[in-house]
């Protein structure tokens, strides 16, 4: 019994926080889980961003509004879905996925929640559990699945190390350098491919 576990934001879409720092014009939100390993640390800084310039929840939510899954993605995720379960682990916000997840034909997702005041100002956020892909992954051997695991950060690699079979996806040169054992894909054929033959 396989379960593939993928991540969201650079493998099935673009990652929402670079296109929101394109559309208002602030650059230094163009720092993600590629450059920064610490998530807590990531989150809370984006958020004295956005305190700083007066941005909540409606001005992300207008950018996510027009981002497109990237070329390719909703095929690929409808075939693997006929081939095994699929579930998109992301560390995003289901306030941010839910418009993405309808473009790409409803596929199971767990994320994380923002905590959002009155005034669509974002004061915080709640993660569902910590290590929430790696803690999924395990919990999910727990009760007899075998996971494949794919994403193209930093916080992938636990679930991808953990699970039967793990693939980088368009990576960074960096993360693949640091983890030379992983195989790493840039296409979703190739990524097709190399589930298939895990599963075998």
């Amino acid at each position: 019994m396989y379960i593939t576990c993928l991540d969201l934001e650079g493998v099935l879409v673009p990652e929402i926080w670079i296109a929101f720092a394109e559309a208002s014009g602030i650059p230094e939100l163009k720092r993600t889980t590629r450059d920064e390993p610490d998530y807590d640390k990531l989150m809370k800084w984006r958020i004295g961003i956005l305190k700083e310039h007066g941005l909540g929840l409606k001005e992300i939510q207008e950018t996510i509004a027009k981002i497109e899954p990237m070329p390719g993605a909703k095929e690929f995720l409808d075939e693997l879905r006929s081939i095994c379960q699929v579930i998109i682990i992301s560390d995003t916000f289901t306030q941010f996925a839910t418009p993405l997840m309808e473009k790409l034909g409803w596929p199971t997702i767990f994320c994380n929640s923002l905590e959002v005041a009155d005034d669509g100002e974002i004061t915080g956020f709640k993660m569902r559990i910590e290590n929430s892909k790696l803690s999924t992954v395990k919990a999910l051997q727990s009760i007899g699945y075998d996971t494949i695991a794919s994403g193209d950060s930093y916080n992938d690699l636990g679930m991808i190390k953990a699970s039967k079979a793990g693939f980088l996806f368009k990576s960074t040169d960096q993360i693949k350098a640091d983890n030379p054992e992983l195989p790493a894909f840039e296409t979703y054929a190739e990524l097709m491919s190399a589930i298939k033959k895990a599963m075998v």
